[in-house]
């Protein structure tokens, strides 16, 4: 989709309020410097992104602090690693089974107050989970239950935060905002776990979900100050309205080859995330419950959050498929790399390379599959992205850990590095002059 030169949108869509008091607010944080389209520190000179973007940050450590709690209450309440996998699949199993409806409710509906509806059910029921955590021994079918409940909430959540994003900024400054959208999601993993670690082993879990509850808080005061820009009109209704997503990757080559890639490389190159721990323990020595272990997966995180800031500040002008395509083939290497490790030392800065390229593979793609999206079936097309980027990695790792008992962890490895360079092989992300876009395929 040709942008052609045009003034800046205002990030406030609406009634003229009088003095254009944000561009003022502007001026004055930039001091008169010139941004470079594209970069992070581009897209934080928007006043709308940057407060919605500052209150999710706070939201998403709240949020990986009652993750890794309730992974580490169920552990304990049982040694089960069958509950705590059934735990993890009522938080994340909801991104494969509601992402869809999350992304037709984004596209249909006001945003906003979706948006704020939304993030009080994820409160109240992180409250009540604190209630039944309160008992020493808490109903574990309840425990499920509550869990699921949240997971849905979020579900539904994700769709529609990741069509207001891209939006919020011109799409110039797009790249900038995705990176640093990546960025703030793994930095929260990293934050997240620690703070929620001293909370579960100082004061027990109830603390730490309570305190989850009480970050969804800076969401809430962050909606109601900013305005978001209406969903655009499809001309769909019903079941056609929930299909939008899959005839926009249909009809546009470059956004299915994303959708496909993403779906691939979370299902079958992301085990080595969920079976950390059982790396950490056969091949490197390293306890789960250790401090030295808790640094080998705080520096996956680190690298993570380099990896993606790096999509918007060092390479920001740099060519998105081809970083795909240059990822994908740092990561193969760096999973083998890692596979054959059994020494701790050398683990920890080639942890924090594999996240790096991890994430640059990620905020690449995501930038390319955004760039020229149509904001009519955005929402919808993000949700498929949800399903495949977070709702597939409980299975892929479900199959790791089998696969891993079975025929060892290299194998495993091995086989997600050979997936990792078979798509960098197929992806061309490059858009043929002859390629049709998803906005004439939807426009009838």
């Amino acid at each position: 989709m040709p942008v052609s030169p045009a003034p800046e949108p205002r990030d406030d869509p609406g009634p003229d309020p009088g003095p254009d008091l944000e561009e003022a607010e502007d001026a004055l944080l930039g001091g008169g410097r010139t941004f470079t389209g594209g970069t992070a520190r581009s897209a934080l000179r928007h006043r709308t992104f940057r407060t919605v973007y500052l209150g999710a940050f706070a939201s998403n450590i709240g949020t990986w602090m009652q993750n890794v709690v309730l992974g580490a209450l169920a552990y304990d309440l049982t040694g089960s690693g069958l509950f705590v996998g059934l735990v993890i699949f009522a938080q994340l199993g909801p991104l494969l089974l509601f992402s869809v409806v999350g992304g037709m409710l984004a596209d249909s509906i006001d945003r906003k107050k979706l948006l704020i509806g939304l993030t009080v059910e994820q409160a109240v029921f992180s409250v009540v989970l604190a209630l039944v955590a309160f008992d020493p021994s808490p109903n574990k079918v309840t425990l499920i239950g509550v869990t699921l409940l949240i997971g849905v909430g979020n579900a539904l959540y994700a769709p529609t935060f990741s069509a207001v994003l891209p939006v919020l900024v011109p799409r110039p400054d797009l790249p900038g905002a995705v990176s640093l959208h990546s960025a703030q999601m793994n930095a929260s993993r990293v934050i997240g776990p620690a703070i929620g670690g001293l909370l579960y082993a100082r004061f027990g879990p109830s603390w730490a979900f309570l305190a989850n509850a009480a970050s969804y808080a800076a969401v809430i005061v962050v909606l109601t100050r900013v305005r978001l820009p209406a969903p655009p009109a499809t001309g769909s209704q019903g079941l056609h309205r929930l299909l939008d997503g899959f005839r926009a990757a249909r009809s546009d080559p470059v956004v299915g080859r994303c959708l496909v890639t993403i779906f691939m490389f979370s299902l079958l190159c992301l085990p080595f995330i969920t079976q950390m721990p059982k790396i950490a323990g056969d091949n490197l020595g390293l306890a789960p419950k250790s401090a030295a272990y808790g640094l080998l997966y705080a520096a996956f995180g680190l690298g993570a959050v380099m990896g993606a800031l790096s999509i918007g500040t060092v390479f920001a002008g740099s060519s998105k498929p081809r970083l795909t395509r240059i990822a994908l083939v740092n990561f193969a290497a760096l999973v083998v790399i890692f596979g054959l490790l059994r020494s701790p030392v050398p683990a920890y800065p080639v942890a924090i390379c594999l996240g790096a390229s991890y994430f640059a593979v990620i905020t690449s793609l995501s930038t390319v599959l955004q760039a020229d999206l149509d904001d009519r079936v955005r929402g919808k097309v993000m949700a498929l992205w949800i399903m495949g980027f977070g709702g597939t990695v409980p299975f892929g790792g479900l199959g790791g850990g089998v696969l891993m008992d079975r025929f060892g962890i290299e194998p495993v490895l091995f086989g997600s590095a050979a997936v990792a360079l078979g798509l960098a092989a197929w992806l061309d992300l490059r858009r043929r002059v002859d390629e049709p876009q998803v906005a004439p395929a939807l426009a009838d």
